[in-house]
């Protein structure tokens, strides 16, 4: 699962994340976290980017994502790129003014739900 917890300047939790997916959960979580804290996504919208990473091995791509694209041209410069599903099964919370906000990837059975 990789539990994530991440704090505010306060020092209090603002972010709860996780996610199965074996050694493809350090990608689906820096993937999340740099979305979030970086580029100011909402949870949500930083779970369902498209994926992409490495193992050690190939540039995995998620099948059906706008990153098929990159992987052709990486292909083409003599990367070796896999092509497959990549569905994390991410979910989380943050802190919002108020109360929290939950995040679940689409990809998987999961919903993020509340008041």
């Amino acid at each position: 699962m990789a539990p994530t917890l991440v704090l505010g300047p306060d020092g209090r939790l603002a972010m709860a994340i996780g996610s199965p997916g074996g050694p493809s959960i350090i990608n689906y979580v820096a993937k999340t976290l740099v979305a979030a804290l970086d580029w100011g996504l909402d949870l949500q919208s930083a779970i369902a980017l498209p994926n992409l990473g490495s193992e050690n091995g190939p540039t995995l791509i998620e099948r059906g994502s706008v990153y098929e694209l990159l992987g052709r041209e990486l292909a083409a410069r003599g990367h070796a790129v896999e092509v497959r599903p990549l569905a994390s099964g991410l979910h989380g919370v943050e802190r919002v003014r108020g109360g929290w906000r939950g995040g679940a990837d689409p990809r998987r059975e999961g919903v993020a739900r509340g008041d």
